[in-house]
């Protein structure tokens, strides 16, 4: 088991602090440290008497606001209010006012943007730990991804001082070869911006992506590939070539600074042969290939392709992926 997250350093962001909360308990606080890893909309509420709850990524923030008053009070709490919300401290007299954020494309070309995520803290090349650079999956049926909230885990980047950013493709065009050639471009554009570390993470075909990236050394110091995929789910003709694609990939792996973590989950849909994909997945520690590898391999009790997604990945994950790509020893 991952070690739980520490609380971030007090002088990010007021509603970072988790030893700012009056009348919590040590559990409590704890407690606060897992919502900060929840997506927006968030709120944290709390009483005079000790008791708090929370909600997330509720329809609106309303919802999510008058549903943390209710588990608040549901445990007890007398006249329960909200300490935080999404990424600011609303206590009276405890205001931190408008968190940093940005909301902005920093580059784009025909059928992708690099967009900076308002949901997100942010803090600029100078002063970020890093930029995590975040891809969505291709969704079935012609969806459009743009815009969608990151995964849980890259919060736990986020609270410890990355910038976050979007690797967002319009639908029509995002073909698997030409993403990865934007995603080349999105890349090369943040280590011009003098990010002092670029983590590029992503689901499905934006992991798929991310492995593809791993051709050109210096592009990501890190990546963070969850269920990659690129040939469709289950009765897919495309699964009949499906794994020599992906030896492919791996076989153009030219990073041997990156350090890349992999995961695969049980009962993927998306995934042709487990045993076989393992076993291509773990070539990528060949030397020359890349820094380092991190393979979670069907971990128990997470399920499905986006099991990524759950908050059990998180709180098992999410601190050891950020020690991992820093090059910390890492329990994963």
């Amino acid at each position: 088991m991952a070690r739980a997250e520490p609380p971030p350093p007090s002088d990010k962001a007021p509603v970072l602090n988790a030893d700012a909360p009056p009348y919590l308990t040590v559990e409590g606080r704890k407690d606060y440290v897992r919502f900060l890893q929840q997506a927006t909309p968030r709120a944290f509420a709390l009483s005079q008497d000790g008791s708090w709850g929370w909600a997330a990524a509720l329809e609106t923030p309303e919802a999510t606001a008058a549903r943390a008053v209710e588990i608040c009070t549901g445990w007890g709490g007398q006249g329960c209010r909200i300490y935080a919300r999404d990424l600011e401290v609303v206590w009276p007299g405890r205001e931190s006012g408008p968190a940093p954020v940005r909301d902005a494309v920093l580059a784009s070309g025909p059928g992708w943007s690099l967009a900076a995520d308002n949901r997100f803290l942010w803090q600029g090349p100078s002063s970020a730990r890093g930029a995590y650079l975040w891809a969505h999956g291709r969704a079935a049926g012609g969806q459009d991804s743009r815009g969608g909230q990151p995964q849980p885990h890259v919060r736990i980047f986020n609270n410890a001082g990355y910038d976050v950013l979007r690797f967002d493709r319009a639908p029509a065009t995002d073909e698997t070869d030409a993403a990865a050639a934007w995603m080349r471009a999105a890349l090369s554009e943040l280590r011009a911006k003098g990010y002092a570390r670029i983590v590029v993470g992503g689901q499905s075909r934006g992991a798929w992506n991310a492995l593809q990236a791993l051709d050109k050394p210096g592009l990501a110091d890190a990546v963070m590939a969850v269920a990659p995929a690129a040939h469709g789910a289950t009765g897919s003709a495309a699964w009949a070539w499906a794994l020599d694609d992906l030896r492919q990939v791996v076989k153009a792996a030219r990073s041997p600074q990156a350090r890349v973590a992999v995961a695969n989950f049980v009962g993927d849909e998306f995934d042709p042969d487990p045993d076989g994909r393992a076993q291509i997945f773990r070539s990528l520690a060949a030397p020359r290939q890349v820094g380092a590898l991190l393979f979670l391999d069907r971990p128990q009790g997470l399920e499905g392709h986006g099991a990524g997604a759950d908050a059990r990945f998180t709180q098992r994950y999410g601190a050891c992926l950020l020690d991992f790509a820093e090059g910390r020893v890492s329990r994963c």
